[in-house]
């Protein structure tokens, strides 16, 4: 039996790796069950797949809890979730914690104080913010037994805070499935350039700096749209109106489609011609940026740390300076000029990304790395990276 714990139950980007890693531990012919910090579309995913899900309260660390009322909510839920989290770990005596985030580190005090092996998987990078923070976000992994990262920079992320950690650092990346069949690209840019931007609406997102991007084009005279195919965390439905705002103000209202959150977003994919990441902050990785390049797209994505690793080796995928919608919108220019070859780039760019993010290449690795804590055959080194 292994316990796999996650902080939330959506279905983007870390939502759907982690449901690669509860598929990869039930192919292995492991027991699963999940317990999942809050409710949503995702225990539906999960439960499909044959696994069990409880929903059991873990303070989240968001912005929020450093506002009285969000610490006060943050020491409730702790005490809830110390309770009701030993009962489960009691109930079922798993074999392994699998932690799918450093963000809800009670459960690494929960396996210590339990004596269960723990792997935690990390999904964060954030370096920009202060190092007493980082130090704070690290600190709990020195429970962990082994620590999965998501790329070399989240792993670096961590080893600057402790380099004591490094030794049980693997990085893994993402298992990221596309489209069954790409739609290949238009071969000429007639009419209007179809823009698309896929994920959170949030300002450290800078989808504002592509609706910026989108009106210097139409100030120079290219004609383009812009699809957002994603929704705002509850809590930032501010960020949505100020968006809609923006987009008022610039006379966009028919060039730019809030589509709202997709759980299939391949047809829309395959209606756009480009697809921009526009983060301003720190990304640990860029699941988007190899979706796109999956689904057949161009990409153009910040030189935001992991960004810049989810997009290197690929020909159809240009960095841009973050928080720049000049640059923003000069690179999708660029691009329109050197469009004639770019299904040939893309071809040979999905061969590329298809080996480095297959789901079976995932799951024999993750399956590895669990079978290596519960039922260990040799003395081995942690630090190596599959990728």
């Amino acid at each position: 039996m292994i316990l796999l714990v996650h902080p939330t139950a959506e279905l983007y980007g870390s939502d759907r790796v982690f449901l690669a890693s509860v598929s990869a531990m039930m192919q292995a012919g492991h027991t699963v069950f999940v317990s999942l910090a809050e409710a949503g579309p995702l225990e539906a995913e999960l439960r499909s797949r044959g696994a069990e899900v409880l929903v059991c309260p873990s303070p989240i660390l968001r912005k929020s809890i450093f506002t009285p009322r969000g610490f006060v909510h943050a020491v409730t839920e702790s005490l809830r979730g110390i309770t009701q989290g030993s009962r489960l770990i009691r109930q079922l005596q798993p074999e392994l914690i699998y932690v799918n985030t450093i963000t809800i580190p009670l459960w690494n005090m929960l396996a210590k104080m339990h004596r269960i092996p723990l792997l935690v998987h990390v999904h964060e990078g954030e370096a920009s913010t202060g190092a007493l923070i980082r130090k704070a976000l690290a600190l709990p992994l020195f429970a962990a037994d082994a620590i999965v990262a998501n790329s070399n920079f989240s792993a670096g992320v961590i080893k600057s805070s402790f380099k004591r950690l490094g030794a049980r650092i693997q990085v893994l990346y993402n298992a990221v499935p596309g489209p069954a069949t790409p739609e290949p690209v238009r071969t000429e840019l007639a009419g209007p350039l179809r823009l698309a931007y896929i994920g959170r609406l949030s300002p450290r997102k800078g989808v504002d700096v592509a609706i910026d991007a989108l009106s210097i084009l139409k100030q120079r005279g290219v004609d383009a749209e812009l699809d957002l195919i994603g929704a705002v965390y509850s809590g930032y439905e501010w960020y949505q109106d100020q968006l809609h705002e923006q987009v008022r103000d610039y006379e966009l209202e028919t060039k730019v489609r809030f589509r709202g959150f997709k759980e299939e977003i391949w047809d829309l994919v395959a209606q756009s011609d480009i697809v921009v990441v526009p983060s301003r902050a720190d990304e640990p990785f860029g699941n988007t940026a190899v979706e796109a390049i999956l689904a057949g797209r161009p990409v153009i994505a910040s030189e935001t740390t992991g960004l810049i690793e989810a997009i290197a080796g690929y020909q159809a995928g240009t960095p841009v300076k973050a928080n720049d919608p000049v640059a923003l919108a000069n690179a999708v220019q660029n691009m329109m000029a050197t469009w004639a070859d770019m299904q040939e780039r893309l071809t040979r760019d999905l061969q590329t990304a298809k080996k480095r993010h297959s789901v079976d290449a995932y799951t024999d690795y993750l399956s590895e790395i669990v079978d290596q804590i519960i039922s260990p055959r040799e003395v081995r080194v942690f630090g190596a990276s599959k990728g």
